[in-house]
């Protein structure tokens, strides 16, 4: 039998719905609501979310929209997207760790970067990188082969390899000697500084909250080390003559393409520093979800490590397609940005209804890919709905990188590396849960799991 064959087996069986937080009830009033996004923003949302069009609320004097209508969400996101900007909270969260990178800039400075960075993320450009990507991928697998049969925590493993992958197509050096460094940077932000805080949704940002003067603190530690990084790389030199060999070269030598202004110092630090933390932390997420769902759904598994095996050693993502669905259906039930909000900057109106300056507008991709309106069986985990012959989804009904001029920049590296990394993975080793209990997503910055479990691995 081949993977043709395989991929189109008709489903003997109930599709596997994973763990998922339960819903809040409808009557959950803001205050209440607020205090439990600090714990888990995806618990906040009752079932009303996940069946209508639109919900309008008041959130603390000003309207607030949550939008699951595709035509209204492209409307904020393509048609009038100038008119909505980052939220006080989610510039508080932000900043510290990205600066003012093209991830959180806007208007003409994010025009300037986007422009100027566009050239590094083409696929030709992502294309190039893929060896640096093979060669970590290929270590790791190399080095799980001496730890088969004995617990293992997958996450760490994928966060270890994701920001080795980000080092090495970033600088071109191994992150070896700074890889403690930048987690426990990851995971002391996460830990006591990401979660939105009361004053942080209800005050503006000019004024500071008591959480923002230790994120002040940290961001000072923090691009002293991205400073140090920059150094590193810089000493390791660059012939005149030679094609660039790491986006850090393609960034250092990126020209706006309408100003022909370079980069600075400071704004090389803050697009580095973005490329980093949210290409390794996400991509190692979606990960880490794909292989929940294929060990509680070993079927599935041995489909795709079929694939794995019919295209063994293939750099090219395009040849393993039941691979790639397996992907974008863990990033429909798990998608590492679960919310998308805005603040009008004037007066607008979406879907009939007004919209004033200073309202709240929410688009959750975790909703949106749920929704009982948009998808058949939309909790359970079916990576067919992806396959090339399969009717695409509703344009506006799945935005794992968000979409329209801001969508995620880096969107196809990401891709590239995840569909790679996993095909890679799954055709060397059967992964089996050795913890049994259900893992819940929460929703803080990503949609991080509620812990850890262990997991196990046996050769193929």
């Amino acid at each position: 039998m081949s993977i043709a064959d395989v991929h189109y087996l008709p489903r003997a069986r109930s599709p596997l719905v994973p763990p998922m937080p339960p819903r809040a009830p409808d009557s959950m009033g803001v205050l209440r609501r607020v205090l439990k996004m600090g714990e888990n923003a995806i618990a906040t949302w009752g079932q009303r979310a996940y069946e209508e069009d639109i919900l309008r609320g008041r959130f603390f004097g000003r309207s607030s929209f949550t939008l699951n209508a595709p035509d209204a969400i492209k409307h904020v996101l393509i048609d009038n997207y100038e008119n909505y900007t980052r939220t006080a909270a989610g510039i508080r969260v932000l900043r510290p760790v990205l600066g003012e990178g093209v991830l959180i800039a806007e208007g003409k400075a994010w025009k300037h970067q986007r422009r100027t960075l566009a050239p590094a993320f083409t696929p030709r450009a992502v294309s190039n990188l893929i060896p640096l990507m093979a060669d970590v991928i290929d270590d790791t697998v190399a080095r799980l082969k001496g730890e088969c049969n004995r617990p293992l925590d997958l996450r760490e493993i994928m966060q270890h390899m994701t920001l080795d992958i980000a080092g090495r197509t970033m600088f071109s050096f191994e992150m070896g000697r700074h890889g403690t460094t930048l987690r426990d940077f990851v995971f002391e932000y996460g830990a006591r500084l990401a979660s939105p805080h009361l004053l942080d949704i209800v005050l503006p940002v000019s004024w500071p909250t008591p959480r923002d003067f230790a994120r002040s603190r940290f961001r000072k530690r923090w691009t002293g080390f991205i400073a140090m990084l920059m150094a590193e790389r810089r000493a390791a030199g660059k012939r005149e003559d030679a094609p660039p060999r790491d986006l850090f070269d393609l960034m250092g030598a990126a020209r706006d393409p309408e100003t022909g202004a370079a980069f600075t110092d400071a704004q090389l630090a803050d697009e580095v520093a973005t490329m980093i933390l949210a290409g390794h932390e996400t991509t190692a997420t979606a990960l880490f979800w794909a292989l929940y769902l294929l060990a509680l759904d070993p079927v599935t598994q041995e489909k795709l490590a079929l694939e794995a095996r019919e295209a063994a050693a293939t750099k090219d993502p395009e040849r393993l397609p039941f691979t790639r669905a397996v992907i974008d259906e863990a990033l429909r039930l798990y998608p590492p940005a679960f919310l998308i909000a805005r603040a009008a900057l004037g007066a607008d109106v979406i879907a009939g209804l007004p919209v004033r300056r200073g309202d709240v507008i929410m688009i959750s991709p975790w909703l949106l890919h749920r929704h009982e309106k948009l998808w058949q069986a939309p909790n359970a985990f079916l990576p067919e709905r992806f396959l090339p012959d399969a009717p695409p989804p509703e344009r506006f009904a799945y935005l794992p990188f968000g979409a329209g001029p801001r969508v995620c920049i880096g969107a196809h590296f990401a891709l590239t590396e995840a569909v790679l990394a996993l095909s890679r993975l799954v055709g060397a080793f059967r992964i089996e849960l050795l913890d049994k209990a259900p893992v819940t997503p929460v929703g803080v910055v990503t949609t991080q799991p509620d812990r850890s479990p262990a997991f196990r691995i046996i050769p193929r």
